[in-house]
């Protein structure tokens, strides 16, 4: 391990490798080549397994998995983090989400509805893994970066991230689509499908070995062989979260923020999640083949525009403000989620992925800036995001159940995505009770 100082170049850039290496798995395993796979292992007539004695559709069971993933992690991040700080050892703590997360994403090749309990685990310990490993992964900002480098070099592991992820989703999908150019055997349909489960081997390997840049420079932390984590120590994180409600009773506007944040953001981030699934089961597609690589092209366009949607929504909020430009995207979402309902050639699914980019890429960074400034200057900001990723990973769980409920019910997660309308349209209004005063500027 190298010993570098604060605000050194290299440990700025080792520290945003991570992104290279860990970005991976949300694009090709969470969006693109999972969703279809585990589509595929189905039959279109039939798309139902018996879970825990009950009768379920598929999407609606990886719904819920999802769903109990994401509570698992808004529970023990900040119990970990609190005992990380602490005891001085986040490095450990990361690297052992990271390697749990690359492991079950390896452990993804033998996924079987045989074996459906074990296979479930395995892709709800990958989402464990890689949520985990960010909670360490971004607590690390502020001790390798001084607050002037901090944006600059912030954005350059995202970019980092974007090029890593697009470049293996290449592959995979030339894999996908021309299997015999990598010697891959079977007929058509078996040679996808061995590809798409190499895809998942892939993944877990690029995300432990470019990882290892990462760790050789990040520093232990300030570990202490005195320290013992005690029940005190143990729920520190959740006094810190405490502590941001407590504030959040007195400052009106970022309580009204906030709220109007967890409502819409349930929703984006649940389209997001089940985008690939939508598509696969709601889409004529003329075959699978044709589905398989439509889907992924449809990400690939999504990665894409969202770059543009990004631009756009920075330069719209420096000149109408951030609540303004937020309260027109929320209006957006509820038009695209009505349209959502209707569509049914693949050539609306491209259309809609290339208008889902464009208002996907600038949500996320501008609400993120947008609770930035609204922050109290005498608060610690790390206790604010925490609470932050905290209730986002809550909504998270709550729109995904909401998904899953309504897909299992009617049948078609048409209905799902309407209803996830009301969210935006919920988000929309109570953004409209937000001052608009605050700007990119």
């Amino acid at each position: 391990m190298a010993d570098l100082s604060k605000g050194s170049k290299k440990l700025l850039n080792a520290w945003a490798f991570y992104d290279w290496a860990n970005s991976v798995y949300p694009l090709v395993i969470s969006s693109a080549i999972f969703p279809i796979f585990y589509n595929a292992l189905f039959d279109s007539d039939n798309p139902y397994i018996t879970f825990l004695g009950y009768n379920l559709k598929n999407s609606a069971l990886i719904s819920f998995v999802t769903a109990a993933a994401f509570l698992t992690v808004a529970f023990i991040s900040p119990l970990l983090s609190g005992i990380a700080d602490y005891v001085g050892n986040k490095k450990s703590f990361m690297q052992f989400f990271c390697y749990l997360g690359a492991s079950s994403c390896i452990a993804l090749n033998w996924f079987s509805l045989e074996n459906i309990y074990f296979s479930l685990l395995f892709y709800f310990l990958g989402l464990i893994g890689f949520w985990g490993s960010l909670v360490f992964y971004n607590s690390y900002l502020p001790d390798i970066a001084f607050p002037s480098q901090q944006d600059k070099i912030s954005a350059k592991g995202y970019s980092l991230g974007y090029l890593g992820s697009v470049f293996l989703l290449i592959i995979n999908l030339g894999m996908v689509m021309k299997p015999e150019l990598f010697h891959i055997s079977g007929t058509p349909g078996e040679a996808a499908m061995k590809a798409m489960r190499y895809s998942f081997v892939m993944v877990g390997v690029w995300w432990i070995v470019f990882s290892q840049y990462t760790y050789y420079y990040l520093p232990k932390g300030n570990r202490s062989e005195t320290r013992k984590v005690t029940k005190s120590v143990l729920f520190n994180g959740f006094k810190e979260l405490k502590k941001v409600w407590n504030v959040l009773q007195t400052n009106t506007i970022l309580k009204k923020y906030l709220l109007s944040f967890f409502v819409y953001s349930m929703a984006v981030q649940t389209v997001m999640l089940i985008a690939t699934y939508f598509g696969s089961q709601e889409i004529k597609w003329s075959s699978k083949e044709e589905s398989t690589t439509g889907l992924i092209i449809c990400i690939l366009v999504i990665q894409l525009v969202a770059i543009v949607g990004a631009v756009l929504t920075s330069r719209a909020s420096a000149k109408f403000g951030n609540i303004s430009t937020l309260i027109v995207i929320n209006f957006l979402w509820v038009l695209l989620c009505i349209a959502a309902y209707f569509i049914i050639l693949p050539i609306h699914f491209y259309v809609m992925a290339g208008l889902v980019g464009l208002v996907m890429g600038g949500i996320q960074a501008l609400s993120r800036s947008t609770y930035s400034k609204l922050l109290p200057e005498s608060e610690d900001t790390a206790s604010f995001f925490s609470f932050y990723d905290v209730s986002e990973k809550i909504g998270i769980v709550i729109g995904m159940c909401v998904y899953g409920i309504i897909d299992q019910i009617t049948g078609s997660p048409r209905f799902a995505i309407v209803f996830l309308a009301v969210f935006f349209i919920i988000g929309l209004i109570l953004l409209f009770r937000v001052p608009k005063l605050i700007s990119t500027e």
